[in-house]
């Protein structure tokens, strides 16, 4: 009982925790940096972080594997450098039905600037930065910011979770509502079912063994 109470917990917290992954990919994130460059760069595009891509067909590409691709360059404030890819989303997922990516780079182009005359910008972006697999964060937008503590609202986020803790709700208010009014009375009646006969089975063997002087 310990195991499977071991395993049932296990597979929740990976179920959680592979949830909470997905939704931190997905959703919009918005930072606060001073961009510093632009370009154009072919990249490898293999096998272990194909996914973190979009679909050759969305953007430029070379080939299957080598896709020529637009990157952003920036700094936070306290010197923190990051990379961005700029890239179509298209038609997949996540859907941010992004055909600008050549707009985009202009944008960020016409406001790149250096430290001594800082303009600050909030850049829109979904994924990872994982320097081991050559993973960057997709920029989806770029503003020009009031300055690097300006505050952000992430209200899609806000919209997108109370939309699904209302689901989960549901969910298991169905669920409980199933449970009590199918699986609780099917249960009954296999119960009933089983203690009736057990009860005839325990008077039929009751009766052989009175027929042969048992008690």
């Amino acid at each position: 009982m310990k195991f499977l109470r071991f395993m049932k917990w296990t597979i929740r917290i990976l179920l959680v925790l592979f949830v909470l992954g997905f939704l931190h990919y997905t959703l919009p994130q918005h930072d606060i940096v001073r961009i510093t460059n632009t370009y154009n760069r072919l990249t490898t595009v293999g096998p272990e972080n194909s996914w973190a891509y979009s679909a050759p067909d969305s953007g430029t590409a070379e080939s299957t594997s080598t896709r020529d691709i637009r990157f952003i360059d920036a700094a936070f404030d306290g010197g923190k450098v990051i990379v961005y890819r700029n890239e179509d989303t298209g038609w997949v997922w996540p859907p941010y039905f992004k055909y600008d990516s050549s707009n985009l780079q202009a944008e960020a182009t016409n406001l790149k600037s250096s430290g001594t005359e800082a303009k600050w910008v909030v850049v829109t972006h979904y994924g990872w930065r994982i320097p081991l697999l050559s993973i960057y964060p997709n920029a989806v937008a770029v503003r020009e910011a009031t300055g690097p503590d300006e505050t952000i609202i992430p209200w899609v986020n806000i919209v997108v979770l109370i939309f699904l803790i209302f689901i989960v709700i549901m969910v298991r208010r169905m669920w409980a509502q199933f449970w009590e009014r199918t699986i609780e009375p099917a249960a009954a009646n296999v119960e009933e079912a089983w203690d009736s006969a057990e009860a005839r089975a325990t008077g039929f063997w009751g009766r052989i063994r009175r027929m042969f002087g048992g008690k």
